[in-house]
């Protein structure tokens, strides 16, 4: 009975990872909610019935609900029975319900109220980077080449050791995991080393080899590999809270790029679509990571708020940047989409997710081998 072991543990961690995450991005929602003066509902941590939960002195209900998986607010004047027909206009309200309605704010502020949500989840990415940057200060090495692997994408390009990477196709480059970064994302493209060699500052294009690796997850991906290799102890620097601040907002950045960079590489067919994972996947993750200890967990955490946060800005209904589309489309024409059009797009994003859900859940399944460790259970 391993297995039912394993996935209560990996459930139990995903859980504790999951629900901050989910909490910190629909308090975003809230508090931009409250600010905006609409009147909130129902703060819900995880969907279906309720479990638990307590009332506020401004009527907000605050629970914990059956199927942790997300959460919601809800806000007045946000639900379709609050609506009457035509272009979605808000029905009749007294003039005190229309001060807190949502229906009935600026369209600007409806897309503040939305966009806040991902925009929590990257701030708070921001603040705990920030805070083990102040804490553990942050620890880099320079882009100095120590040796060149034969044979390699570097050999043949004729990088030899002692070269210095100061920037790669145009940009700047500080250290040398930032050129590892960018050597392992770019597939489908060769680069552009600008080199220092002594006194003499060259140029040296170079394509990256693609190799298929597993990370300490085993997940099996496709990387760029130019095939140099830093042996550098590194240096840890101490940051104060502004320029930890800093650092963090730049890091925050770099691993969003990179996120978009690899979803833009499976939807034009550069990365296998197999890599995209699911809760499943998640879960074990999670799991995983637990036995390395309690900053392995953190950094985890911020890279699956910068995700949530990401994945939520996409222009799909049902996601805050489906809503946002809409707001833009409001802003621009003057007044909202048709209730027809907004209902058609709603039904098109739930079958895009839907099916995103479905075909990462396979993934889980196959790479997990749930079914061969179900069947090893009865024989």
């Amino acid at each position: 009975m391993d297995i039912f072991a394993e996935i209560s543990r990996n459930g139990f961690w995903f859980l504790v990872l999951l629900t901050p995450l989910v909490f910190v991005h629909e308090m975003g929602h809230f508090l931009v909610a409250r600010l905006c003066g609409v009147r909130v509902e129902v703060f819900s941590i995880g969907f279906g019935r309720e479990i638990f939960g307590i009332t506020d002195k401004h009527g907000t209900r605050w629970k914990f609900s059956l199927l942790p998986l997300g959460g919601y607010v809800r806000m007045f004047g946000m639900a379709a029975n609050e609506l009457e027909g035509g272009e979605g206009e808000p029905k009749d309200m007294s003039e005190a319900d229309r001060k807190v309605s949502f229906a009935h704010k600026t369209v600007w502020q409806r897309a503040a109220i939305v966009a806040a949500g991902p925009a929590a989840n990257f701030l708070f990415a921001v603040v705990v980077l920030g805070v083990l940057y102040v804490s553990y200060g942050k620890t880099y090495r320079a882009p100095t080449i120590d040796e060149v692997v034969v044979p390699s994408a570097a050999q043949e390009a004729g990088l030899l050791p002692g070269d210095r990477i100061t920037a790669i196709n145009g940009q700047a480059t500080d250290r040398f995991e930032d050129v590892a970064a960018v050597v392992q994302l770019n597939l489908d493209r060769p680069l552009t080393l600008s080199i220092r060699r002594g006194e003499a500052d060259l140029t040296i294009d170079v394509q990256p080899q693609i190799v298929v690796e597993k990370d300490i997850f085993g997940n099996e991906q496709r990387i760029g590999r130019l095939g140099i290799v830093s042996k550098s102890e590194g240096i840890t620097a101490e940051l104060g809270p502004i320029d930890a601040a800093v650092e963090a907002a730049g890091e925050t950045y770099r691993i969003a790029a990179s996120m978009l960079t690899g979803i833009w590489q499976m939807i034009t067919g550069v990365r296998s679509a197999d890599e995209i994972r699911g809760v499943l996947s998640i879960a074990d993750m999670s799991g995983e990571v637990a036995k390395f200890g309690f900053l392995s967990l953190v950094s985890l955490a911020v890279l699956l708020s910068i995700n949530l946060g990401l994945i939520n800005l996409f222009p799909v209904p049902m996601l805050d940047g489906g809503h946002l589309a809409y707001y833009v489309v409001e802003a621009v024409r003057g007044r909202p989409l048709s209730d027809g059009a907004q209902e058609w797009g709603l039904k098109i994003g739930l079958a895009m997710v839907l099916s995103l859900m479905l075909f990462a859940t396979w993934n889980d399944l196959v790479y997990l081998e749930v079914g061969e460790k179900f069947r090893a259970l009865f024989n």
